[in-house]
């Protein structure tokens, strides 16, 4: 999700917020860092990462060296599922970011960290948004479930409902796991971009795993500063698209205005716990 900064598009952006990527600007050290984040998640990845990711991490391996170019990645991406990479200056208002994703337009920042700032970034950089996000992308279901999501994020607009899709947003697009055959895998964003978190999600004793369920992940709290105490399990990709097709959301909104949000690691009555967590780490514990 996004944080609405500005009203106005800032100075060179277009009416819908894109600018160029300008590829051609990026330094050699740009670059550089790419490839050493890259490399560094490639090889954590496999045994981790969701089937559809690995599958989809192809789509990153382009021609040119470093940092996608998002021209050349956009072709790929449309081929395969009707996406496309635009550049945007940073954070964008809900409403332009909605209006992307209901389009098949993913927005990524054309910025990249500094070689000090590999392993924690506040606001996401041009490798969390395309390393992270597009690889599923490519994946048809996943893809057509962002689509979904920025249909409902339009209409939740009205509703003074977007905090509760926000955490639908954070908890499947961002931090979610899914059940394969193998065992449990990583597929959202903000883990598989994560040198540590790629192993905390999967690997610590400190975090519940909880089965996927719509109600509950919207009514729960998260933390944007730290690894997650609630990772939601979902059982397909499909089974997320279908949930959230065949939903009625504006009575499901009014149903979890009358409850209590539920604190971040909280269990309630009703989950499926996959996993439950000693949360260790919320308690001042640092991961190996």
């Amino acid at each position: 999700m996004t944080e609405e900064t500005l009203i106005h598009p800032p100075e060179g952006a277009a009416a819908d917020w894109t600018v160029p990527q300008n590829w051609a600007h990026y330094t050699p050290e740009d670059h550089a860092v790419w490839d050493t984040l890259f490399a560094r998640q490639a090889k954590l990845l496999p045994g981790r990462a969701s089937d559809a990711y690995l599958r989809g991490l192809d789509v990153l391996r382009l021609s040119k060296p470093g940092i996608p170019d998002f021209e050349e990645l956009s072709d790929r991406l449309m081929a395969l599922t009707g996406w496309q990479v635009v550049a945007v200056p940073g954070l964008v208002p809900d409403d332009v970011f909605f209006e992307h994703m209901a389009n098949r337009r993913f927005v990524a920042g054309n910025f990249i960290r500094r070689r000090d700032q590999l392993d924690y970034l506040q606001e996401p950089d041009v490798f969390h948004d395309v390393f992270g996000h597009v690889p599923m992308l490519a994946d048809p279901a996943f893809a057509d479930y962002l689509v979904a999501y920025g249909q409902g994020g339009l209409r939740a607009n009205g509703m003074h409902a977007l905090k509760y899709l926000a955490r639908l947003y954070w908890y499947t697009v961002e931090f979610g796991l899914v059940a394969e055959p193998e065992g449990l895998r990583i597929y959202g964003a903000g883990i598989v971009s994560s040198f540590a978190e790629s192993r905390f999600a999967l690997e610590d004793a400190s975090p519940n795993r909880i089965g996927f369920d719509l109600e509950r992940v919207m009514r729960t709290e998260y933390r944007i500063d730290d690894f997650q105490q609630n990772y939601f399990v979902i059982p397909s990709f499909d089974a997320l698209l279908r949930v959230t097709v065949e939903t009625d959301f504006a009575p499901l909104y009014d149903a979890i205005r009358g409850q209590a949000d539920i604190a971040v690691g909280e269990i309630v009555a009703g989950d499926a716990v996959l996993t439950l967590g000693t949360q260790e780490y919320a308690r001042g514990k640092v991961p190996g």
